[in-house]
């Protein structure tokens, strides 16, 4: 959990600096110009790392792993390089890499982030991406669905994962977002007013969701929606609860797959 006056600090940061430019998707580009610094984009290796920020000779570099799929206009190659920047801007991170208090270290994106470093310079991309004062004004009004988030990833040039996390954390209607490899479930994220915290079997997906499903046959990929009941997926569901309906969304990949889930 961020402190919430770093969380504050890093929101203002990231957001001033997105709204300088008059355009919906932040041009990372102009950014790392305008800080004067130099970023490769190289094969390090799949399944290494996504991005690296080391100092180095009084200099400050950035290196981006194409092996991963980061592009520079990729969606998970701005949010790679969104939160090198965030390790840059951050004062605590600069100065610390500066003074050898933080050691230069691989982050990956698309995870939920454990280590508080990375979960600052994550949040700080998701600010720099996704600015709450122009992201809220696209969802004003709109009706919960998947392809809301489907829409504004599009808009934004980011990923269904970061545009999840960002409605979550800012957006009109709770939701909920699990993601799991090979039927285990890595990790969750919620809304605070989701009303539900906790999975049935906590670890091993259920098979009452759609995700469950497509870990009985992961030769068919898929990406749709169902209903799901409260009783059949969540723990410490109360009786007057147990006939609720949500929706789960589920999008597929080798073997991995991600749900975001809703009440109607």
């Amino acid at each position: 959990m961020i402190q919430n006056n770093s969380k504050s600090k890093i929101r203002k940061l990231a957001e001033s600096i997105a709204l300088k430019y008059n355009e919906k998707i932040t041009p990372l580009e102009k950014i790392v110009e305008a800080e004067d610094l130099e970023v490769f984009y190289d094969d390090y290796d799949k399944g290494t790392f996504d991005g690296m920020t080391v100092y180095d000779d009084e200099n400050f570099y950035i290196h981006i792993n194409t092996a991963n799929g980061n592009r520079i206009d990729s969606a998970r190659g701005r949010f790679t390089l969104a939160h090198e920047l965030g390790h840059y801007i951050i004062d605590s991170h600069r100065i610390g890499l500066k003074l050898g208090l933080l050691e230069p270290h691989p982050s990956r994106t698309n995870q939920k982030q454990f280590n508080e470093i990375e979960r600052e310079a994550d949040y700080f991309a998701s600010c720099l991406l996704m600015p709450e004062e122009r992201f809220k004004k696209d969802f004003f009004r709109k009706k919960f669905s998947f392809e809301l988030i489907d829409s504004l990833s599009k808009e934004y040039g980011v990923s269904i994962t970061a545009c999840a996390f960002r409605f979550a954390q800012i957006g009109s209607h709770p939701i909920m977002i699990i993601y799991a490899e090979n039927g285990a479930i890595k990790w969750t994220y919620s809304s605070d007013d989701f009303p539900f915290k906790y999975l049935l079997n906590n670890q091993k997906i259920s098979d009452s969701f759609v995700m469950g499903e497509y870990f009985k046959n992961t030769a068919t990929e898929i990406s749709k929606t169902a209903q799901i009941r409260a009783i059949d997926c969540f723990n410490y569901v109360k009786a007057e609860d147990s006939n609720k309906k949500f929706y789960e969304h589920c999008i597929t990949h080798k073997n991995s797959a991600l749900s975001i889930i809703w009440e109607d």
